[in-house]
Formats: structure tokens, C-alpha cells, sequence
């Protein structure tokens, strides 16, 4: 694109965050001079980039899903990034003068092409129902974790920081919801379906935008975050419990959910953490169901033991 257009600037740009405290990532980022994309980092504090409303023209461009034409010396070129869901960013690219309708239909074209690859790409990835990640992509995004883990843990520094200028940790969360299959019994799959698809969106407004949110079959859900400490942690889950309690399911009412929540660990693997995480939510509904409980804590509280062999290892003999 840049040979073709001849642009001073590339940018690409997504909506991150709550409704009401969005604002810009910086997906990538191409000029004239360079040869690699610079982006923002996934895990930018949303407090460091710049809101919505500091760019009113990229938000036209996405609430009317058309071109928007910025005049003056550069020029400046707004084209909407959609996938089959919905319209995620835009698309700035900054040139000497007016792109030609030759050039902006080559444009979006392009972008088309890439609306149909990143359709392929959800249809493989997420869930059909929800729209979370599926447990496919679980394993790398977990190995990926865990080798980060690793390198906090042995150099005490790493790409990610903390707000307080320390090493972050991840953290995995199972949620199950409470009696469900009461509620396909009840009302039937259709209505259970809804509480599913409700319950994921209620999932996307309790976490941030870079927490990886996955479904893993029926009721089970899965987070994969990076938090300071085990407090933010569970403030964070906490926060998905608390909303999914008060929030007012049609047909069926008041639903909630059971939750646990381990530390990755060193040498991690996926079913060794996961099997960790469900032990926690195991517990919480054995007593009481509606809680958020650390497996660190009920270890700590004798409520649970740890087992001798490793869990998740592999036992060749």
C-alpha cells in the first residue's frame, strides 16, 4: 500500500475499553521512513492513550461506517475497519494531497479482503454463540503466559510492567454458572443460549480489553489476565460475580455464577493451571455456589491440599 498510495503515514486504530472510558490503541503504525509497524502494546494502560472524543473525525468515520476526508497540508484519509461483528477501527492514512476515488477504492478494497480473512479467522478461533475464544486457542496464549511468568520469575523484569513500575503475574479464572442446567430444563436450550450470550457480554464489561476470555463448552468459561497481585485479581472477579448477580436475565431472572482463580506458575501447563482453577470453583459450589474463592487462599486455609505429583504433568513411568 504504501508504494501504491505513496502515503507520509499508515495508521490503524481500535476502539478499546468500557462504554464511556474508551479510547485509541495504536494497532500499527507505518511511515514513509520506517520499515517495521510500531504499535501500542496490548496491556498500554488505558489511562496513557488518547480518548475518543480527542479524535471526533475517527469516530464519525466509525458511527457512519464511510469515508471521512480531513482537508489541509497533509492530507488526511479515514476508512472504517469492520469484521462480520462489527466495526472495530479505522484506518487513517496521511498523504501530500487528495487521495483519488481510484486510490480510496483500492483502499477498501483491500480492507474487505481483510473484513473476509479475519471472518475466517473467528470462524476458527471463537465460540459461534458468544463470540469469546474457544479452547483451540487456549493452549498457545496460555504457553505464551507461562513463558513470560517464567522470565518475571527469574530475572524479576520483563515487557510488561505493573502500574507500580514492578512485574505483573497472570492469572487464570474458571466460571461456571450456577444450576444451568436447571435453567435449560425450565425454559428450554433457546433461553439457555441467551443467558450464555448475556453472560459473555457481561464478561466483556467486567474485564479489560487485553483479558482473554474464553468459552469452553456448556457453562464453563475461562479469563487468562495479567493482574499486579492477587488482591486485583479477585477485585476483578469479584467485579464479573457481582454484576452477573444484580443483572436482570430476561424470562429467567436472577442467575449467578461460581468462580476460582489460581496463579500461573513456573512450568506451568494449561491442564495443570485449569485443574487448579476448577478444584477452586469445585469447592465454591460444595459451599454455597455465588463466591469467588483463590486456590492459594484455600490451600493457605487447609480447605484444600495440594497433591504430591505435579498436576497436569506428564507421568511417562
Amino acid at each position: 500500500m504504501k508504494d501504491l498510495l505513496r502515503p507520509e503515514v499508515v495508521v490503524i486504530y481500535r476502539r478499546v475499553g468500557e462504554a464511556g472510558s474508551e479510547h485509541w490503541l495504536t494497532r500499527a503504525r507505518l511511515t514513509a521512513t520506517t520499515v517495521v509497524a510500531t504499535f501500542d502494546p496490548v496491556w498500554a494502560e488505558l489511562t496513557t492513550l488518547p480518548t475518543l472524543d480527542d479524535h471526533p473525525h475517527r469516530l464519525t468515520c466509525m458511527d457512519t461506517q464511510a469515508i471521512v476526508e480531513v482537508g489541509g497540508s497533509p492530507f488526511l484519509t479515514v476508512f472504517p475497519v469492520s469484521t462480520e461483528r462489527d466495526v472495530v477501527g479505522v484506518m487513517e492514512i496521511v498523504t501530500a494531497q487528495q487521495l483519488s476515488s481510484e486510490s480510496k477504492r483500492l483502499v477498501s478494497s483491500i480492507l474487505r479482503i481483510y473484513r473476509n480473512f479475519q471472518g475466517l479467522l473467528d470462524y476458527s478461533e471463537r465460540d459461534t454463540l458468544t463470540g469469546l475464544l474457544n479452547r483451540k486457542t487456549f493452549d498457545e496464549a496460555f504457553l505464551k503466559a507461562s513463558a513470560e511468568q517464567q522470565l518475571v520469575a527469574s530475572e524479576g523484569k520483563g515487557d510488561r510492567r505493573s502500574a507500580a513500575g514492578g512485574p505483573a503475574s497472570s492469572w487464570l479464572g474458571v466460571i461456571d454458572i450456577d444450576h444451568f442446567k436447571r435453567v435449560n430444563d425450565t425454559y428450554g436450550h433457546l433461553i439457555g443460549d441467551e443467558v450464555l450470550l448475556l453472560l459473555s457480554r457481561l464478561m466483556r464489561a467486567s474485564f479489560r480489553f487485553h483479558d482473554r476470555l474464553y468459552r469452553f463448552g456448556g457453562e464453563e468459561f475461562v479469563v487468562l489476565m495479567r493482574c499486579d497481585n492477587e488482591t486485583d485479581a479477585g477485585v476483578a472477579f469479584e467485579r464479573l460475580r457481582s454484576n452477573c448477580e444484580s443483572y436482570a436475565f430476561p424470562q429467567v431472572g436472577r442467575i449467578t455464577v461460581s468462580i476460582g482463580f489460581t496463579a500461573l506458575r513456573v512450568g506451568d501447563t494449561p491442564s495443570g493451571a485449569f485443574e487448579r482453577a476448577d478444584k477452586a470453583v469445585y469447592y465454591v459450589k460444595e459451599h454455597g455456589r455465588n463466591r469467588v474463592c483463590s486456590y492459594t487462599d484455600l490451600i493457605a486455609q487447609r480447605e484444600l491440599t495440594e497433591d504430591d505429583d505435579k498436576t497436569g504433568d506428564v507421568e511417562l513411568f
